[in-house]
């Protein structure tokens, strides 16, 4: 069974930093993407960031470029999410998320789930 388990999360201040960890178990896929989405209160679920495993190649949501970075550790089998110099309305749970198929920001294609970080970001 797969299973995606996030950490990280906290209540913060504005301009404050965090990283979010995202532990991967209980899989054998060779090529696979994995990314972060974000639900803020009363909002959709949106794309943040994604990284291919074997290559290492990221994509970010324009709001986010630049404040924070996707990566990987293959030892530890596990995605980073570094949030710099955050704002109220990166308030959200975070979640990250795998895909075996063609990387995208579309949720609905990626089959596997973490059950979520909270970030509490406070002016």
């Amino acid at each position: 069974q797969v299973q995606l388990v996030e950490s990280g999360g906290g209540l913060v201040q504005a301009g404050d930093s965090l990283r979010l960890s995202c532990v991967v178990s209980g899989h054998t896929f060779t090529n696979y993407a994995m990314a972060w989405f974000r639900q803020g209160p009363g909002k959709e679920r949106e794309f943040v960031a994604h990284i291919r495993w074997n290559n290492g190649f990221t994509r970010y949501a324009e709001s986010v470029k630049g404040r924070f970075t996707i990566s990987r550790d293959n030892a530890k089998n596990t995605v980073y999410l570094q949030v710099n110099s955050l704002k109220p309305e990166d308030t959200a749970v975070y979640y990250c998320a795998l895909t075996t198929g063609v990387p995208t920001t579309r949720a609905p294609l990626y089959a596997y789930w973490g059950q979520g970080t909270q970030v509490t970001v406070s002016s």
